[in-house]
């Protein structure tokens, strides 16, 4: 007589209640660091803490956020955009080249004053409507697209440029970003709209969610009725025209459009994204992870320059962040990168 074969019993996983779930606290997970950095900042430098120098921080950070915003959900779609650097730039030249003489630098068009935001706006709807078009319905490489915009638009910029910085900005063009609201600069608080529009869109309305959805899969997103090309187009063209936003901003903030304006920035933007959870697989990560970021590198920036150390290894600086950042979310997560 045979014995029945019984199958093996296997122990139910533990409830869900008990399981700590690091996902809850991923929005935090950068906050008791930036705590750190404040201790450590005022006992390296008396005047660390000082509303002066805390305000100085957040209004140098205010361009890198906007682009880290930008880049941020391009990310979360599941693609990224290295033009945004070039676009920082190439907008406020071209608009106020159009509108200084010729003395002064400019192209001598003689273009209306009022006209140089609303036409930077619309080449930072251009420039991301272009890179859309190529990626989407062209089907070209994203990166391979984005890289060569890049070089396209800081290509434009010097030739309009010059070489030179751009001087004789309008005072219009300078007002959002070197005035002050209530006792904050104006860019400063730009920026707090910007992420509270977008972390509620991405939170709470379903187009925000396809995001999400896209990024993990774009093919599923298609099958479950998402418009993925309208999405991904829509995303690309928001983040060129929150860098020119930004480029307005740094403008303001410097007085002049230097012939250089935005190069490098791109490192910053991808360092901040990264250590601020954003999976550049795509699918994973939050604003809101992404602002404190930027606030992680603000200060760490701070506190080196506080210390009198050269520009050049901050530079350095936001590539081993990159680097370890990815190091610590590859053992974290136990997931292979691509």
């Amino acid at each position: 007589m045979t014995k029945a074969m019984t199958p093996p019993v296997r122990t139910p996983p533990p409830p869900a209640k008990q399981r700590f779930r690091l996902a809850r606290y991923q929005d935090l997970a950068l906050v008791p660091v930036i705590l750190i950095l404040l201790v450590i900042g005022a006992v390296l430098s008396p005047i660390f803490l000082t509303p002066a120098n805390l305000i100085a921080v957040l209004t140098q950070q205010s361009e890198l956020s906007l682009l880290v915003l930008g880049q941020a959900m391009i990310l979360i779609v599941g693609r990224m955009d290295l033009s945004l650097e070039s676009t920082v730039g190439l907008a406020p030249a071209l608009a106020v080249a159009l509108i200084i003489p010729a003395s002064a630098g400019g192209l001598d068009v003689g273009l209306a004053a009022w006209l140089a935001l609303p036409l930077c706006l619309l080449i930072g709807v251009v420039v991301g409507g272009v890179n859309g078009f190529l990626i989407l319905k062209v089907g070209l490489s994203g990166f391979m697209v984005t890289l060569g915009m890049l070089t396209l638009l800081r290509g434009l910029q010097l030739a309009i440029t010059e070489g030179k910085s751009l001087i004789d900005v309008p005072e219009s063009f300078l007002y959002l970003g070197s005035t002050t609201w209530l006792g904050l600069p104006a860019a400063v608080w730009i920026c707090v709209v910007c992420y509270a529009v977008g972390i509620f869109v991405l939170k709470y309305l379903r187009a925000g969610r396809s995001l999400y959805a896209i990024g993990g899969n774009s093919e599923a997103a298609r099958a479950a009725g998402i418009r993925v090309d309208r999405v991904v187009w829509t995303v690309l063209v928001i983040g060129s025209v929150l860098a020119v936003v930004a480029g307005i901003l740094m403008t303001g903030r410097l007085g002049s459009v230097a012939a250089t304006q935005g190069e490098g920035m791109i490192f910053q933007v991808f360092a901040a994204a990264v250590i601020g959870g954003i999976s550049l697989q795509g699918g994973k990560g939050t604003l809101f992870g992404a602002l404190s970021g930027v606030l992680m590198l603000g200060l760490v920036e701070q506190i080196l320059r506080l210390q009198g150390v050269s520009g050049f290894y901050i530079q350095a600086s936001y590539g081993a962040v990159i680097i370890l950042a990815l190091v610590v979310t590859r053992f974290a997560t136990g997931q292979k990168q691509e």
